[in-house]
């Protein structure tokens, strides 16, 4: 089907139910030929999920009932197949989340997952325009710096999601190329801190009151070179996407650290706490001593981190392996290729709003192999104690077997 005379869909995702749906609404009134796709996931628990179709004057509502209450079965047994009936035979579609959907792995499924057996994907059938965020920038930066989960705070009723509301607050605005903020009278301070955290989490995504919302905003936006536009991430991505700004605003920081030596696993265990508090966000790529073919990804949000395998590096790997990845990681190893590491490093991006930055560089410059320990040599290094499981959770949890698609990323449920 030629782009032109695709279905053009967009993504609407946000923690307040109040916010997304008054964007909803606003999208619909603007444009009555919309078709606005909505699951509401509060009663999933019982393997129960409410689906509201709108599109003009109709409201169609009904009530789905699913062998497992899980959010991927109600992507995989529902979302997917209405979309995928609705491309071709309607214009423009918002496809409304739930609050408790991070829109990363959303459109991921849009992209990899078909339908039906052997059948075209979502986004072989639509044109993805991108995903857009609704915040009230001040009650989303407390959301993004706490420590609550999801079920505590209400926004999932599934026993065993310990995601924290930090982690999906900081994956929907991270992953917006469209930020739609709700109008509120806050502390005026308190909105420059979080003006300034939205511009270093999310530096492309342009800002649009809710109330001067148009539908060619989310649609046809005039997005800046290097816009997501819905298409997942890989591991060895730029960590500065969209060229964000270094310097302080409000007393809020990026870090950047950078070191071609590998860490000592109990060592760095003891500097993630430095990582919990007063981080909004820290996401890189590091190496450990016990792991010299492991690329290992870090990602926190808030109060809660996650370390786990997310590939290998190409250092000593054949050349098969070089070929099997993209042109883009074959010229960032070799442009940063060292004679004893090869690509091994620890990259690692910081954003602190209350944290200081030069002490979480010392932690973590502290937890990497002293030159003592570097001329033991690997032999040695193995020996070392190592805390971390397959996928390493702070607070600490039991490990889990670790998975990665084809990107690299961690899938949904390792996060």
């Amino acid at each position: 089907m030629a782009e032109r005379e695709r279905t053009e869909l967009v993504v609407l995702v946000g923690l307040d139910r109040d916010g997304t749906e008054a964007a909803a609404g606003r999208l619909l009134e603007r444009d009555p030929a919309l078709v606005v796709l909505h699951h509401d996931l509060r009663d999933l628990r019982r393997g129960r999920v409410h689906r509201r179709l709108r599109v003009g004057g109709s409201d169609g509502r009904s009530l789905l009932e699913l062998a497992h209450g899980c959010v991927s079965c109600t992507i995989r047994e529902d979302v997917l197949p209405t979309v995928t009936r609705l491309a071709g035979r309607v214009r423009r579609i918002v496809l409304h989340l739930d609050p408790a959907l991070e829109p990363e792995a959303v459109c991921w499924a849009l992209g990899a997952v078909a339908a039906t057996p052997g059948g075209p994907t979502v986004t072989d059938l639509v044109s993805l325009r991108g995903v857009v965020t609704v915040v009230e920038p001040v009650r989303w930066l407390d959301d993004a710096t706490g420590d609550d989960t999801l079920p505590e705070r209400g926004l999932s009723t599934v026993p065993d999601d310990e995601r924290t509301v930090a982690q999906v607050a900081v994956g929907q605005a991270e992953f917006a190329d469209v930020l739609v903020t709700v109008p509120a009278a806050p502390d005026a301070w308190e909105l420059a801190r979080a003006n300034a955290v939205l511009d270093r989490l999310a530096p492309l995504a342009p800002r649009i009151r809710l109330t001067g919302l148009e539908p060619a905003d989310v649609f046809s936006p005039a997005l800046p070179a290097g816009a997501r536009r819905g298409v997942p991430g890989g591991v060895h991505d730029p960590l500065l996407r969209g060229a964000p700004p270094l310097e302080s605003d409000a007393g809020v920081r990026t870090l950047v650290f950078a070191a071609r030596r590998p860490f000592h696993p109990e060592r760095l265990h003891d500097a993630l706490d430095h990582l919990l508090d007063g981080v909004v966000r820290s996401r890189g790529r590091i190496w450990l001593a016990t792991r010299p073919d492991a690329v290992l990804w870090l990602e926190s949000a808030g109060g809660g981190l996650r370390i786990a395998q997310a590939g290998e590096w190409l250092a000593e790997r054949d050349a098969a392996a070089w070929d099997a990845v993209d042109d883009d990681r074959r010229a960032l190893a070799s442009l940063a290729w060292h004679p004893r590491w090869g690509d091994r490093a620890q990259d690692v991006v910081v954003l602190c709003h209350r944290a200081v930055p030069s002490e979480i560089e010392d932690a973590l410059r502290s937890a990497l192999l002293t030159d003592d320990e570097l001329a033991l040599g690997r032999a040695s290094w193995a020996d070392l104690p190592d805390p971390f499981g397959h996928v390493h959770d702070e607070p600490c949890a039991d490990p889990l077997p670790a998975r990665s698609d084809a990107t690299g990323r961690l899938d949904e449920g390792e996060r």
